[in-house]
């Protein structure tokens, strides 16, 4: 997966149930200790999250401030438990944009465009399938076993919408994969404005250097959201 930090294994968590587990990116990060992922990283997700982290997961995507907004998530908890959502949304400012929007009716809005919509009901589907295919890869990458046949995506798809936050973490870990997410991006704004979301001190700032080349290595993942929620409407 291009442009993704490898899994760094954390220690061993309690037993959580698979309901919980798909709705608590909390439990789905990593050990700041683990050697696969940058200790400045690892405190910053567990600053955005509130709590100490716990499993296994990776950087999948970064704000332009340099800070991870994007988790992925190993698909199993370290006791074997499922965990099905494969891309976390960690920034807790893109999160409150994604819990507004969700607020304002936008999920049942899109789920029924997806009924009138077939061009972007093939489009979500896709997007569906590329999601399972990521997460069976990231699977392997784990030397875990994959999920069952069967168990649900993120975000609702394919048929529906039911969770913002997950399809936009679905679009910005892979660009251009996922419509809706894409939409929802957009409209949740430029969450990145006010600078970054967690005291300097516990993210890149921690390294010399770091926190400016961590923004202009990553701004152009995020570019074409900003582009588009800049255009004027009606542009592409």
């Amino acid at each position: 997966m291009t442009g993704v930090d490898s899994f760094t294994t954390g220690p061993a968590g309690s037993a959580t149930d698979p309901a919980e587990a798909a709705n608590d990116p909390a439990g789905a990060a990593s050990d700041p200790a683990g050697a696969g992922i940058d200790p400045a990283d690892a405190a910053v997700v567990a600053a955005q999250l509130g709590r100490s982290p716990r499993g296994r997961f990776s950087v999948a995507h970064r704000c332009p401030c340099g800070l991870p907004d994007v988790v992925r998530t190993a698909p199993r908890l370290p006791d074997g438990t499922p965990f099905p959502t494969l891309y976390y949304l960690t920034c807790p400012r893109a999160c409150a944009a994604a819990g507004r929007l969700e607020a304002g009716g936008m999920m049942a809005g899109m789920t029924q465009r997806l009924t009138a919509e077939g061009a972007l009901r093939q489009a979500y589907l896709a997007a569906h399938l590329d999601y399972l295919a990521r997460r069976d890869a990231a699977a392997r990458e784990c030397g875990l076993e994959p999920l069952p046949l069967g168990t649900q995506s993120a975000g609702g798809m394919p048929d529906r919408v039911k969770c913002l936050h997950a399809l936009i973490a679905h679009e910005l870990a892979v660009p251009g994969v996922n419509p809706l997410g894409r939409e929802a991006a957009e409209a949740a704004g430029q969450w990145w404005s006010g600078g970054p979301c967690v005291p300097p001190l516990a993210g890149p700032d921690a390294r010399p250097g770091a926190p400016q080349a961590a923004g202009a290595a990553h701004t152009a993942r995020t570019a074409h959201i900003t582009q588009t929620a800049q255009a004027p409407q009606g542009a592409e």
